[in-house]
C-alpha cells in the first residue's frame, strides 16, 4: 500500500492525523515515511519519523500511552493518512501531559461579524 501513497510532495514525508476511534477527537499529527508506515501497518502500533531527530518513534514507547491501530485510511490525494487508534496506558497522549495535542484556542473573527466599534466612533 506505501507505494501507492504520494510522499514526494514532501520530501518523502506524508502527515498522519490520529484519532481516537471511539470518541472521533483528533488527537494529534504527526509525519510518517515509508518505514515508519510499514512499521505501523505492521506492528499494530502507531510509528512517527521524527524531523528533528531524523528517527522513527514509536508513540508512547517511553510513556506507555500507545496508540494501538484500529483503522488506516488515505485522502483523496493519497498524501496524507487518518489513523484511528485505541489509545492505551493513561490516555494522555500530548508529550504536555494532554489527551490531545490540539488544546491551543486561536482567536479569530466571527464570518459576517461587524467589527467592534473604536473608542473614537462611540463618542
Amino acid at each position: 500500500m506505501d507505494t501507492e501513497l504520494d510522499f514526494d510532495k514532501m520530501a518523502g514525508l506524508i502527515p498522519a492525523v490520529v484519532q481516537d476511534s471511539s470518541t472521533g477527537e483528533v488527537l494529534m499529527v504527526g509525519f510518517m515515511n515509508r518505514p515508519a508506515l510499514e512499521r505501523t501497518l505492521q506492528g499494530g502500533y502507531v510509528t512517527f519519523y521524527s524531523r528533528t531527530r531524523n528517527q522513527l518513534w514509536t508513540k508512547g514507547e517511553t510513556s506507555g500511552n500507545r496508540l494501538r491501530l484500529l483503522s488506516a485510511q488515505t485522502d483523496c490525494d493519497r498524501d496524507t493518512m487518518l489513523l484511528q487508534v485505541q489509545v492505551e496506558g493513561d490516555g494522555l497522549v500530548c508529550h504536555r501531559g494532554t489527551r490531545s495535542c490540539f488544546t491551543e484556542a486561536v482567536p479569530f473573527a466571527t464570518a459576517g461579524a461587524q467589527p467592534a466599534p473604536s473608542a473614537e466612533e462611540i463618542r
